[in-house]
């Protein structure tokens, strides 16, 4: 990682503020790469007066990011702030929202579990409480089920090749923009903070995984990975999540797909029912999301729950299997979950992750 640099540009933020992008949502202008560079490298420093900073950070939700500024945020944030530690395995970058869920039960953990014992090794990174929600993410999952989450990039990737699943914990793994917590509390709203935090891939995966409200968020996001420098992703797949998380929606849903070479995300609509899913998105609602999300996990995977729950722990599963062309179709990645589900294979790579 390379420490935040001391000596800038043209642009800091006031400016940037007053010449470009602080004029309003229909009249500021996009950033240069350049612009949007040091603009993040000044934030990552510390640099800019506290009142510029949320200033800044507020005119950039309301202009709407372009994928070529994200791109350049991304760059930084890997150059300056991401510590990277690449396990020999190539996993499936999962990208939920670092700030979480408040209403329904995380998937991630268990499909994710069963996945890696079907031959897809995953991995997923999170930090704790974070801002603006501020609600349960994969590290309290991870917590409740005795999995050691507070660990370096490099135990990190043990993990993956040990176990096929990994977790990588922001304070240790993006240091940088961790450090920006007390700041992005008291912005009280998201930032674009919380969409590059997302993509720092700190397991240098090939393959990212990610979910969206509305299908062009998608496309701006695969943009962006496209426009970043710092990584290769060469694959992207996105569904319609949860609560902004990686748990696939119940019903008819959207998934694009991308692979390095198309000129534009692939989009298509599937139906869950089809899956196994037939059910309704509060069917999966839980009033203590770490705890009982941990509960279903430990039950789904030691084959005590074949309820809803069980479903869509199984095409979640199937989705990573599918994002890494580990199967052909979502359909034979669906086989391969339930076959490893019904063997005990997953359960068993759960007691690993805990011995971990």
């Amino acid at each position: 990682m390379a420490q935040a640099t001391q000596e800038f540009g043209d642009w800091p933020l006031k400016r940037l503020m007053t010449e470009v992008v602080g004029s309003g949502h229909k009249s500021a202008d996009d950033m240069t790469r350049g612009q949007a560079r040091e603009a993040f490298q000044r934030i990552l420093a510390g640099e800019p007066d506290h009142t510029t900073l949320g200033a800044f950070w507020l005119a950039n939700r309301w202009k709407r990011n372009n994928a070529e500024e994200l791109g350049a945020y991304v760059d930084v944030m890997r150059e300056e702030s991401v510590v990277t530690a690449e396990p020999d395995a190539d996993p499936v970058d999962c990208g939920a929202n670092y700030d979480g869920k408040g209403r329904s039960a995380i998937l991630g953990v268990a499909a994710g579990v069963v996945a890696a014992a079907a031959g897809t090794p995953v991995v997923v990174h999170s930090g704790d409480r974070v801002p603006t929600q501020k609600q349960d993410s994969y590290k309290h999952v991870l917590d409740e089920l005795g999995v050691r989450t507070e660990i370096d990039p490099s135990e990190s990737a043990d993990m993956v090749d040990e176990v096929g699943f990994g977790y990588y914990y922001q304070p240790e793994s993006n240091p940088g923009v961790h450090a920006l917590y007390e700041r992005r509390d008291n912005m009280g709203v998201r930032s674009f903070v919380n969409t590059v935090e997302t993509l720092a891939n700190p397991a240098n995966a090939d393959v990212h995984l990610g979910s969206f409200y509305h299908l062009p968020f998608a496309v701006k996001m695969t943009d962006t990975l496209k426009a970043a420098e710092s990584q290769d992703v060469s694959r992207t797949l996105f569904f319609q999540g949860m609560e902004g998380y990686d748990d696939v929606r119940p019903g008819t849903t959207v998934v694009g797909e991308w692979n390095e070479g198309d000129e534009e995300l692939d989009d298509f609509e599937i139906k869950t029912a089809e899956y196994g899913m037939d059910f309704e998105s509060e069917d999966l609602a839980v009033d203590d999301v770490a705890e009982e999300s941990a509960e279903i996990t430990e039950a789904v995977l030691a084959g005590e729950r074949d309820d809803q729950f069980a479903d869509a722990v199984a095409l979640n599963a199937a989705l990573r299997i599918y994002a890494r062309e580990d199967a052909d179709s979502i359909d034979e990645g669906l086989e391969a979950a339930r076959d490893v589900l019904e063997s005990g294979e997953a359960e068993a790579v759960l007691d690993d992750l805990r011995e971990f």
